[in-house]
């Protein structure tokens, strides 16, 4: 009864680990959830204030299906404060989160056949959407001494006259990794001469640390700035998880009008109200929340890794952006998803065993929660760690 292309899509890990963490919670058992990826602080002030002023105004008609002309000048606006990045209205649509931007952009892109390139480890999401959109997922596996970050060699040896477009996401969810202008700049280089289209996720962008820089992959040349689809928006940076804000912006103008006729005969434009909500963080009116919020995070990564140091036969790539950390359990276990398991039968801690991000012995523990969650937490661990028997 189901169409072939619904029945090639699997269930996102992610939401699937959080559901049954929470479904345990409800039932009264004493769970501790590092699974969710969204931050766990409230939106700020002056976001709500804009969402409760355009609800008092009346605001809660349809908009174009792009957007409204001023939510799309406020990201406009963004992309040249934060980026250097020159773009027109016409060029920018907002779509219900970047999952949704990144779903319509490989739908109106690729065809039966056409390959799509994912560095790994990965989002769970990226292969699954290109999968529905017919087209073949193709994996090139970062070494984890650069931080799972792909070298412009392996970009170069994995093309072939299939591949239609490079999903690029910096900072990198599992892994925290931040690519260098350099090592952005050697990957563009490879691509000049091609028609390969490269989705820059640029999701965490603003969650970075160490002082770590951050470059938008359509800043490095008019080349880059050509064949790149930029996309970003305030789930994490501003705290708006399930607002549903999420926007692309392309000099691609033929695919910013699919995109258009794709949205407009499915969900139409966003919500009305989130559009009014999204212009103070746009504009940075909630900069200094924001600040605090990455600050914290900053703390909570110092502390987790810490803890981490003191447990046996696990190791941790130190990250410089997200809010995640990928810990190595090969030592210990290769089958991550037992170890998540057992883990939260045994210790009743819920973190994402590392094969749905594309990698074994690897799970992803996330520290968007409290410093007293990450230190019971990891105290649990390392409890379990030091009984684990394969």
């Amino acid at each position: 009864m189901l169409s072939k292309r619904s029945q090639v899509l699997g269930e996102s890990i992610t939401l699937a680990i959080t559901a049954l963490a929470n479904e345990l919670k409800a039932k009264g058992e004493d769970i501790l959830s590092f699974s969710a990826g969204e931050p766990d602080f409230d939106t700020p002030e002056v976001i709500k204030n804009a969402a409760i002023k355009a609800i008092q105004q009346g605001c809660g008609k349809y908009t174009a299906v792009a957007g409204t002309n001023e939510v799309l000048k406020a990201v406009a606006f963004k992309l040249k404060k934060d980026n250097n990045l020159d773009y027109d209205i016409s060029e920018i649509i907002t779509n219900v989160g970047a999952k949704h931007s990144l779903f319509e952009c490989i739908q109106c892109l690729v065809e039966e056949n056409d390959e799509v390139l994912i560095p790994s480890p990965y989002w769970v999401s990226y292969p699954e959407m290109v999968k529905y959109a017919g087209a073949k997922p193709v994996f090139i596996e970062g070494e984890e001494q650069n931080g799972f970050k792909i070298t412009a060699n392996q970009l170069k040896n994995a093309i072939t006259s299939k591949t239609k477009l490079l999903i690029l996401n910096s900072p990198n969810n599992p892994i925290g990794a931040i690519y260098s202008k350099d090592e952005l700049l050697s990957l563009a280089k490879v691509l000049e001469g091609t028609n390969i289209i490269v989705l820059s996720d640029e999701m965490y962008e603003k969650l970075r640390y160490d002082n770590t820089e951050f470059h938008a992959f359509a800043s490095l040349s008019e080349d880059a700035l050509q064949r790149s689809v930029t996309i970003n928006g305030l789930s994490k940076c501003g705290a708006m998880p399930g607002w549903r804000f999420g926007y692309m912006a392309s000099k691609n103008k033929d695919l910013i009008k699919a995109v258009k006729k794709l949205q407009g005969q499915s969900t139409s434009n966003i919500c009305s109200i989130t559009q009014h909500a999204a212009i103070p963080a746009l504009l940075g009116e909630a900069d200094k929340d924001l600040e605090f919020m990455r600050a914290e995070f900053e703390k909570r990564r110092n502390k987790a890794l810490e803890l981490l140091a003191q447990i046996p036969n696990l190791s941790v790539y130190k990250p410089q952006g997200a809010f995640y950390l990928f810990v190595n359990i090969s030592r210990l276990e290769k089958d991550s998803m037992k170890f998540c398991q057992r883990l939260l039968e045994e210790q009743k801690v819920a973190v994402v065993p590392g094969i749905g991000f594309g990698m074994e012995g690897y799970f992803r523990l996330s520290y968007a929660t409290s410093l007293d969650n990450i230190i019971k937490g990891l105290e649990r661990i390392k409890t379990f760690v030091q009984n684990y028997k394969a």
